[in-house]
């Protein structure tokens, strides 16, 4: 049964089981800066597995280049990823996701220097969104990151 409550100061009248703009506005508040937390973690979760997922297709590239060289004669990398791929390379050595260049909010960029020798550049897609660093890979299967721009040989080594 609901009655109508006089409240203590004179003129106010309430539902007796009910709450008070002051309450739902508080609980409104609460409930928005705990979503925010949420979303801003989850974001950040997001960007970590982008990166994590980039090192691991550096990796990939990286073993399947080797392997490339390791089956052709004369022995040389791929003068492209599109090497890895049918109708060149059938089975693949890599996905065709991974062979156009981009993947899970990165950017791919393979060069081959010479026949014994090659480089690989990964950058995010949107810098600040889908990652944070950019990575460097190389024939040494050493796999770099910098922050602050494009990665090289200098730069540490990714852990």
């Amino acid at each position: 049964m609901i009655t109508w409550v006089k409240d203590q100061r004179e003129g106010h009248e309430r539902f007796g089981s009910g709450f008070t703009l002051v309450e739902i506005m508080i609980v409104v508040a609460i409930v928005m800066t705990l979503s925010t937390l949420a979303i801003s973690s989850v974001l950040r979760a997001r960007h970590n597995a982008n990166e994590m997922a980039a090192v691991a297709a550096c990796r990939t590239i990286v073993t399947a280049c080797q392997n490339f060289y390791a089956n052709t004669y004369p022995h040389a990398y791929p003068s492209g990823l599109s090497e890895l791929v049918p109708p060149v390379s059938d089975p693949p050595y890599i996905d065709s996701v991974l062979a156009a260049g981009t993947k899970q909010g990165y950017n791919f960029v393979y060069s081959r220097v010479n026949s014994e020798s090659f480089v690989l550049n990964a950058s995010p897609a949107v810098l600040g969104k889908t990652g944070s660093r950019y990575f460097y890979a190389d024939e040494t299967s050493v796999i770099k990151a910098s922050s602050t721009g494009q990665a090289g040989p200098s730069d540490p080594v990714v852990e």
